[in-house]
């Protein structure tokens, strides 16, 4: 993301390709390093785990880890992020908008109701098919294939959005860089990435330490569909500078707490609404 060599990089710790529990020392599988940029904050795995087809890492039916609720589009859906969008681009109907990573096509709906002209991509074979079946998403308006490998017109889109996307991407920094070619001038990308100064990994991380071994739960999942980065604010503030765009507005949210007693709940949820440790980064960026 910011360009600096990985030769000083600080090693976190080994993380496995699976759920580690409480227990990781106690289950088998592959280990990585985990590694953070000492310049940006960004978290990655060292070595990468690089799928002999895209389709064994994103190829798994959605129906295997969601009810059938999921399958529902609620016109709520996507509603905070469009309404932040609106007042950015200072919205006309018809703007043209991108969703990269489109899933069941829940957000191109969304979009589309506020009068978006939408148009999406989506690598993973089992959700594309869903979007068109389930979801009714034209089948002009979805492509089948990853970001790096498809093409646009360049400046034919107001907005773009990665949802939960970016994480995702073995190259990031070169596929927003392509997503920025296809933007029109002041054109809005809206990214939503896991934040790498997240709290509660680092209490799960002292646990780990205190059972004697050197797991790290950063990155979760290790396994399909797979995490590859975290990300810090620094790490966009870094590559403005390059690819000519500014972070016109970010947020951190708290998200979900698991495993910690209900009765911290709120004293966890207010430290990290107030020093920005929530598990999700959001940002906003204004191509120049």
């Amino acid at each position: 993301m910011c360009g600096e060599s990985t030769e000083h990089h600080k090693v976190l710790g080994q993380r496995l390709n699976k759920s580690q529990g409480f227990k990781p020392k106690s289950k088998t599988g592959i280990a990585v390093s985990i590694v953070k940029c000492t310049n940006c904050g960004l978290i990655y795995a060292n070595p990468q785990p690089i799928p002999a087809d895209l389709q064994d890492h994103y190829g798994t039916p959605p129906e295997t880890y969601w009810t059938e609720g999921y399958f529902t589009w609620q016109p709520t859906y996507f509603k905070s992020q469009i309404e932040e969008t609106v007042t950015l681009l200072d919205f006309q109907k018809g703007m043209k908008a991108l969703d990269i990573g489109a899933g069941l096509g829940k957000a191109m709906l969304s979009m589309e109701q506020k009068g978006f002209d939408v148009y999406g991509l989506e690598p993973s074979v089992p959700f594309y098919e869903r979007a068109l079946s389930k979801m009714g998403i034209n089948k002009e308006k979805l492509q089948l294939g990853a970001v790096e490998a498809l093409e646009y017109e360049n400046e034919f889109f107001d907005f773009i959005t990665f949802g939960a996307v970016f994480e995702h991407l073995y190259e990031p920094a070169e596929c927003l860089k392509k997503a920025l070619r296809w933007l029109k001038p002041n054109g809005i990308i809206h990214i939503e990435v896991p934040s790498s100064e997240w709290l509660l990994p680092k209490f799960f991380n002292f646990y780990f330490r205190l059972l004697g071994t050197n797991y790290v739960t950063n990155l979760s999942p290790m396994h399909p569909p797979f995490h590859l980065h975290e990300f810090d604010l620094k790490s966009f503030q870094a590559l403005s500078k390059k690819l000519g765009f500014t972070v016109e507005k970010h947020h951190y949210d708290v998200c979900a707490i698991y495993y910690f007693p209900k009765i911290l709940h709120g004293l966890l949820r207010s430290y990290m609404k107030a020093t920005n440790k929530g598990m999700q980064l959001t940002v906003y960026l204004r191509k120049e």
